[in-house]
């Protein structure tokens, strides 16, 4: 197999990958802060997570992936201003926020489910490990952070290249005007604009719903506290990849690098190699979540695209590059999932052989290469159609291909059927039935000639929401 070359944000640079374990892989991917539903742009980063890990897998490592559920301290700024997030919530919903947080958790794991995106080893629950958080500040907080009104805050100037994961340009704009450039308001007293809060003190006269006693006083940890805690607790430092958004990029993941450099007592940023995804884009600005209705994976399914069709999009793409948005970009992608999974279905009754025909070994390659370099799903996924399409060779071992194929790609092209990927519109009203008993009726007055009464009938199909697709290459016969 080809050497996996992954891009370290770190060092901006293509790194070929060497485990700090021989054989194993440990990753930890930024999940998220569960006051609100997911939205498609969040998703895209657990679609990348997934491949990265399905791709340590390919390569025969022992993987152990750590995703973690933020339920408490993430403020309304992602720098350190603001409400809590979760708190805020909950005050708007008039529930409390362990009822919130236990809802928006379970809406993130079925959406996880439905793009076919593995478990991972560890869900790590913040709030279960605040009594860790509290003790790692303990063990920092003597030569690396300093007490104010508010509570507890890490000095920055006391750890070596602060912010040099945000690149130069980024870092000298942190720290020279940092409450300008990086939105963080200003704190009375704090020694530098960029320095952040490793505990919140509840402030006198509030009670949180969410808060524990501390040598700080009563409050809540600091948001980038609970990443470094619960890295080190599940994968032990240094670990192997730490992935997130390209947005954590600029404020919490070089807070969580420094929390790091003061625990270890040395430069090291816990992780070996970060890894950012990049943004989706959607013009129409529903993307947000302070727009109100913004674009979740259930509005897709209402509007009748199948949630892997959406992965498909996502791998149509490099990971470090911005994912335009449209519907008929998410189209494009259904009509190619739904090529692979007609092309698959021939093969569904044949037994998985070994893959080693000649014709195939060179599409092997080709994915092998595509998927080292980088994750380069969109070449990979060339090599895919390629071997779907290859024709005059044993089933078995086409499938045997296919199969090796769709567990990097997590497709989940032999579990998917025509009838899987027809979902039914939340507005549309025909039934099924209804539609197969029109189409029957109008194929008998095509074949008698009666142009008219075959009209009337498509007319009818079209204002009920379904369109007759006469001559489509696919062979579906109609779509809602």
């Amino acid at each position: 197999m080809t050497d996996l070359k992954l891009f370290n944000s770190l060092t901006r640079r293509l790194e070929t990958f060497e485990p700090v374990h021989p054989g194993e892989a440990r990753v930890y991917s930024c999940g998220p802060t569960v006051y609100n539903y997911p939205h498609i742009g969040n998703m895209r980063a657990y679609v990348f997570a997934d491949v990265l890990g399905r791709t340590l897998s390919w390569k025969g490592y022992k993987l152990t992936h750590v995703i973690n559920i933020t339920d408490v301290g993430h403020l309304t700024d992602d720098a350190d201003a603001g409400e809590d997030k979760l708190e805020k919530a909950a005050a708007a919903n008039a529930q409390s926020i362990w009822e919130i947080a236990r809802h928006y958790t379970e809406a993130y794991w079925a959406d996880v489910k439905a793009l076919n995106i593995r478990q991972p080893a560890h869900w790590s629950i913040a709030t279960d490990y605040v009594e860790q958080m509290i003790d790692f500040a303990k063990s920092i907080a003597d030569k690396h952070c300093y007490e104010l009104e508010g509570g507890l805050y890490f000095d920055i100037t006391t750890v070596s290249d602060y912010a040099l994961l945000a690149g130069r340009h980024a870092q000298e704009q942190l720290l020279e005007n940092a409450e300008a450039h990086m939105r963080i308001d200003p704190v009375k007293d704090k020694r530098n604009p960029a320095d952040f809060a490793i505990w919140r003190r509840t402030p006198p006269g509030e009670t949180r719903q969410m808060e524990w006693d501390s040598p700080w006083g009563r409050g809540a940890p600091g948001w980038h506290l609970e990443c470094s805690v619960m890295g080190e607790a599940l994968l032990g430092f240094p670990f192997d990849i730490h992935t997130g958004g390209i947005d954590h990029r600029e404020i919490h993941h070089p807070n969580e690098i420094a929390q790091n450099q003061a625990f270890c007592g040395s430069d090291a940023s816990g992780a070996r190699v970060w890894m950012h995804n990049n943004f989706l884009v959607e013009r129409s600005g529903k993307m947000s979540k302070s727009s109100g209705e913004f674009l979740r994976l259930q509005l897709l399914i209402d509007k009748g695209y199948h949630p892997v069709a959406y992965r498909m999009m996502c791998l149509q793409a490099h990971y470090r590059s911005e994912l335009e948005f449209s519907w008929e970009g998410l189209g494009a992608a259904l009509t190619r999932l739904k090529r692979m999974v007609m092309a698959v279905q021939l093969l569904c009754d044949a037994a998985t052989g070994a893959p080693d025909h000649p014709r195939f070994a060179p599409l092997l390659e080709r994915f092998d290469a595509a998927i080292s370099d980088d994750l380069n799903t969109a070449v990979a996924l060339t090599a895919l159609d390629d071997a779907l399409a290859t024709k005059k060779v044993d089933a078995g071992m086409k499938r045997a291909v296919i199969e090796q194929m769709d567990a990097v790609l997590g497709l989940g092209l032999f579990d998917l059927s025509r009838a899987d990927l027809r979902l039914r519109p939340k507005t549309a009203t025909a039934t099924e039935a209804h539609i197969d008993e029109a189409l029957a009726a109008r194929n008998e007055a095509r074949a008698a000639r009666d142009f008219a009464t075959s009209d009337a009938i498509r007319d009818d199909l079209s204002a009920k929401g379904v369109e007759v697709m006469d001559g489509d290459p696919l062979g579906w016969e109609w779509k809602l």
